[in-house]
């Protein structure tokens, strides 16, 4: 999965999606960070800023909501990767994201640092 690492509400996000990832299905790669790598992938640093995108181990690039379920499900969250995975809610869900992707930073200011806080936690409390 390619985020954005600037983001703390999205750095959340692949926190408790990290600490669900015990089979070892998911990576994640910042996309402000050396290891993205915008030839290779196939998707500009600005076009990842405004979609959601996943790759799989065989190169297939995946966007959108599909990212979504694709990733819930890996994570061992299947009523998640089942909502997510709807026809009749994408495009809500589409459309969602694409306003989320747009204010990611001001929706994360205010949002962010409760959300990582909850996540760390969370996560400590499993540990």
């Amino acid at each position: 999965m390619f985020y954005d690492g600037l983001c703390p509400l999205c750095q959340a996000e692949i926190q408790f999606l990290s600490s669900r990832n015990q089979a070892g299905l998911l990576s994640f790669i910042d996309i402000h960070s050396v290891q993205y790598s915008p030839a290779k992938v196939g998707v500009s640093c600005s076009q990842a800023l405004a979609a959601m995108y996943a790759q799989y181990d065989d190169g297939e690039l995946i966007n959108g909501v599909d990212v979504f379920s694709a990733a819930y499900a890996r994570a061992n969250l299947p009523f998640l990767a089942w909502l997510f995975s709807r026809s009749a809610l994408q495009p809500m869900f589409r459309w969602g994201y694409r306003f989320f992707a747009k204010h990611r930073h001001a929706i994360s200011n205010i949002f962010g640092p409760s959300a990582l806080w909850l996540v760390n936690a969370v996560n400590k409390r499993g540990q």
